[in-house]
């Protein structure tokens, strides 16, 4: 081969673990999103934007996300 495969196998490596943190800090973020407006509905809208730059499409997004996990959907 004419390539450094294992320079190939490095990348790879490092994009599927840093792809799994980004999963996993999106499930976090959404089970804190979902929490939060559950509990202080419009007032935690609004932070929520603030914070996150979310619209409130996506902000029931991450609900919905959250109730499939956690099998309310």
């Amino acid at each position: 081969m004419s390539f450094d495969i294992a320079a190939l196998e490095l990348a790879t490596q490092r994009w599927r673990e840093a792809a799994a943190a980004l999963d996993a800090a999106r499930t976090d973020l959404e089970a804190v999103v979902a929490q939060a407006l559950r509990e202080d509905g419009g007032e935690a809208e609004a932070a929520v934007a603030e914070v996150t730059g979310w619209s409130r499409e996506r902000m029931r997004e991450a609900v919905a996300a959250v109730d499939e996990r956690e099998g309310h959907a």
